[in-house]
């Protein structure tokens, strides 16, 4: 079931707590219509006592996958490990502006398909990646500098980094945690590229508008990568590209 731009503007907007949800503002009878629609059909009740919408777990996992696909699908999806298909990966190359000696890190490296591809065009590559399996597979191909084996979000940045160029989970805005603490791993006049789910671009959580300071305060951009560009990873999220330097 796809689900209307307005809708995921709406949801994008929505506050949880738990297994409550509740819309933001005033909604035109339509407009809350058509959301009350897709809140039932993603497990939601309304509750005129609680003057919110109930969910069995907790909302925000009932409603991520909508904002992130922009469809309701059967299965639940976490968003976590889905490899950079291989057209992404030439975008974020094209985007990194990489040079032959530079250093670059891929955070949440998965089987490395990003850090493969920067590795040859020249550059020095590290990666850190949590799954023991998937930093085997990095390990065994012999291209990276160094593979560290633990919890990106849980490594303190050392040495700066010319580039840091990544793919992040989505889930619960992951994506914005991983960007946001991967920027610290820069070199002063260093560039970040990371996908990133589209809701970055119209959600209005407190991790959006820190996210959205960000790129204010750098000069960053966002991209747009085209519909389905992750089909074939198994996961209907759309995306866009961030591009962030590291300013002086």
């Amino acid at each position: 079931m796809k689900v209307p731009t307005d809708v995921i503007a709406v949801l994008g907007h929505a506050q949880t707590d738990g297994p409550r949800l509740v819309l933001a503002g005033t909604l035109d009878r339509k407009l809350y219509a058509a959301t009350a629609k897709v809140l039932e059909a993603a497990g939601g009740t309304w509750s005129r006592k609680e003057r919110a919408h109930l969910f069995d777990g907790d909302a925000i996992d009932a409603i991520e996958q909508v904002i992130l696909t922009g469809e309701i699908v059967s299965t639940k999806q976490q968003f976590g490990y889905f490899p950079t298909p291989p057209l992404v990966v030439k975008r974020l190359i094209e985007f990194a502006k990489l040079e032959s000696g530079m250093t670059v890190l891929e955070p949440s490296a998965g089987q490395g398909a990003i850090a493969s591809a920067v590795a040859a065009e020249g550059c020095v590559v590290d990666c850190i990646e949590v799954q023991d399996a998937n930093a085997a597979v990095i390990f065994d191909a012999d291209y990276a500098n160094l593979v560290l084996v633990r919890d990106f979000l849980t490594t303190e940045p050392g040495t700066g980094y010319d580039r840091v160029v990544m793919n992040p989970p989505f889930a619960r805005q992951d994506d914005i945690r991983h960007v946001m603490h991967a920027h610290r791993f820069l070199k002063d006049d260093g560039l970040l590229v990371a996908v990133m789910s589209n809701g970055v671009t119209f959600r209005s959580t407190p991790l959006t508008r820190d996210f959205q300071g960000l790129l204010s305060a750098t000069g960053g951009g966002l991209h747009s990568l085209p519909e389905g560009a992750f089909k074939e990873s198994g996961t209907g999220v759309n995306t866009v590209v961030a591009v962030i330097p590291k300013t002086t």
